[in-house]
């Protein structure tokens, strides 16, 4: 016994004399501070340690510790390997566990291989292999992974992490997987503080109600809110949202979008524009403005409607379209055919019943025929999908303008009829007045008639009257032209309007400023932090003779991917970067309460 104990006194007092000789050259050997100690003849180089019965093998090397059930010391080369329930941590900060490591004192590299788990406050990986740079403060694994955090599970095939910010970056098939949603994207970088993750490249999130696409973004993985530009989009069941950069709630079925905003409504066939849209999916509700305009497709034909607002609201098959302030409408027709357009203050469409209403000063031009009232009604046969009916509530007015003067019907209400999209009918009910210009075949007026009745019908060919049928007819007469003075050729109440009739696409926002578009905050490549394997010649390659790795597998691989990063010299750093897709966060979270 007193020989075993005075070989073990021997030994580390030969191991602390060569720790102090290396010390004095510049280089700090590992430390053993506990183990069972013995030598092999087969290993002449090393000095073996077991586990006995006070612990592991306990190692210390510069702010490193390591434990193990039995490690191979060799001195002269300060390198360490580590067998059975191998735990290396760094502070309190970092853990890797592993079957079997090593660890190379002179390069403050670590290799950890079979069953590995490093550990860090918010997340623990998993993989078979993993490579850790002390130096660089970086772990890096080529052969998949999975990261397990407080809400997600994340794997890719390539890994690496960044200690001294706490990022993970993924690259090559990276997937999240959420109880709520699914994650793909080909590059994504991970802050296990904020459980944020940025995504590069063609990346999806897939929920059970929507999917989110875009080519670079950020989702924050544990408050599931996000931020996304380039080619961003969000498909709902039958609802897609674009936009320059979108902004999305999954915690209150929210989104909204900035810049070049398309709403597409497949079951509807229909789309709306504007430059700010908000979505709230529960709601089935979106509301858009800044130049907002919809268009529906009816009858082989597209219907634009046009307002300062625009709030849509519905299930999928009972769409409601309303249109606030300064509204316009506009169907071009098919080829042969005049537009239909209408301008008034607010319009309101349901798309089920067919019908569209012109509220507060509206009015309508169905061909050369203008038309005023209170309020403006019109109906389409839900199975053809042309116009049908036609409704002037209050102070209907029907005016054509003539070479000599206007054409003029006005009552109380007017009903008109539609066949092939084209008025053919018109009937002007209760307190009916004309003015009308008679011309013969030639076009020569020959009388201008003025006449009074309960109600009269009007029969329209190519739009343009033909016909007169008087109902409870009031005498009137048709005068000589004339022998029927100036003032009295214009009914009370008449309106002109004749220069706001719209007669392209482009005159629904014709007087109308183009919207002020804001600046979309982006968000920047990481910075270039250089291959986790320096590019260095294979004989510069620091690598101990007893190590298991082969100077290849300190080396980047032929085929193996790249992240995407900016140039080392981008002013933008990556605390900056993330600030500012924080404050984008809060201004599209703020902003629907400033559109309210």
């Amino acid at each position: 016994m007193i020989r075993i104990i005075l070989i073990v006194a021997i030994s580390f007092s030969l191991f602390n004399l060569q720790a102090q000789d290396s010390r004095s050259e510049g280089t700090t050997k590992v430390s053993v501070k506990s183990g069972y100690l013995e030598k092999k003849p087969e290993f002449p180089n090393a000095v073996i340690y077991t586990k006995d019965n006070s612990g592991q093998v306990y190692i210390v090397h510069e702010g490193i510790e390591m434990w193990c059930d039995q490690a191979y010391v060799y001195l002269n080369d300060n390198f360490v390997k580590a067998y059975g329930n191998v735990r290396i941590t760094q502070g309190d900060t970092v853990t890797m566990r592993s079957k079997y490591g090593e660890y190379n004192g002179n390069t403050s590299f670590a290799f950890a291989s079979g069953n590995v788990v490093l550990t860090e406050p918010q997340t623990t990986l998993q993989t078979d292999t993993l490579y850790f740079d002390r130096i660089k403060q970086q772990a890096y694994y080529r052969s998949g992974g999975t990261v397990r955090d407080t809400a997600s599970v994340l794997t890719s095939r390539v890994g690496r992490y960044f200690a001294e910010t706490k990022k993970y970056q993924f690259l090559s098939s990276v997937k999240i997987v959420n109880p709520k949603y699914v994650v793909r994207s080909p590059q994504l970088d991970f802050y296990s503080e904020s459980g944020g993750a940025y995504l590069y490249g063609k990346s999806t999130i897939e929920g059970e109600t929507s999917t989110v696409y875009c080519e670079r973004g950020y989702y924050d993985t544990r408050r599931d809110v996000g931020y996304f530009i380039k080619n961003s989009r969000i498909d709902y069941d039958n609802r897609t949202l674009y936009g320059d950069s979108i902004y999305f709630n999954r915690n209150i079925g929210f989104a909204s979008a900035t810049n070049h905003i398309r709403v597409l409504d497949t079951l509807n066939q229909s789309v709306i524009r504007g430059h700010y849209a908000e979505v709230y999916r529960d709601q089935d509700s979106v509301f858009i403005t800044k130049r907002a305009v919809a268009v529906t497709l009816r009858d082989n034909d597209s219907v634009y409607v046009h307002a300062d607002t625009l709030r849509v609201t519905g299930k999928p098959e009972e769409r409601i379209i309303r249109g606030f302030y300064r509204a316009r409408m506009f169907k071009p027709g098919q080829p042969g055919e005049e537009p239909t357009s209408g301008k008034c203050d607010s319009i309101f469409m349901d798309q089920q019943a067919g019908i569209t209403k012109l509220i507060r000063e509206p009015v309508l031009w169905s061909g050369e025929n203008q038309m005023i009232g209170d309020t403006i009604h019109i109906l389409s046969n839900k199975q053809t999908e042309q116009l049908d009916t036609l409704k002037v509530f209050n102070n209907a007015f029907l005016v054509q303008k003539d070479s000599a003067g206007y054409n003029q019907v006005k009552g109380q209400r007017l009903i008109g009829l539609f066949t092939d999209n084209e008025l053919d009918t018109v009937n002007i009910i209760k307190n009916a007045q004309v003015i009308y210009y008679n011309r013969n075949d030639s076009g020569e007026l020959v009388g201008i008639d003025n006449t009074v009745s309960s109600s009269i019908q009007l029969y329209l060919e190519e739009q343009q009257i033909q016909g007169m049928r008087f109902i409870k007819k009031v005498p009137g007469k048709v005068y000589p032209p004339s022998e029927f003075p100036e003032n009295a050729r214009i009914l009370p109440g008449f309106q002109w309007r004749g220069d706001e009739r719209l007669m392209t696409i482009d005159d629904l926002f014709l007087g109308k400023p183009e919207p002020v578009l804001p600046k979309i905050r982006g968000i920047p490549l990481p910075s270039d932090q250089g291959a986790f394997f320096d590019p260095i010649p294979e004989e510069e390659i620091q690598i101990a003779p007893q190590s298991k790795l082969q100077t290849k597998d300190l080396q980047s691989r032929e085929g193996e991917p790249l992240p995407l990063s900016q140039p080392k010299d981008e002013k933008d750093s990556e605390a900056l970067r993330n600030r500012r897709v924080r404050d984008s966060l809060i201004l599209n979270s703020t902003r629907k309460k400033d559109n309210g």
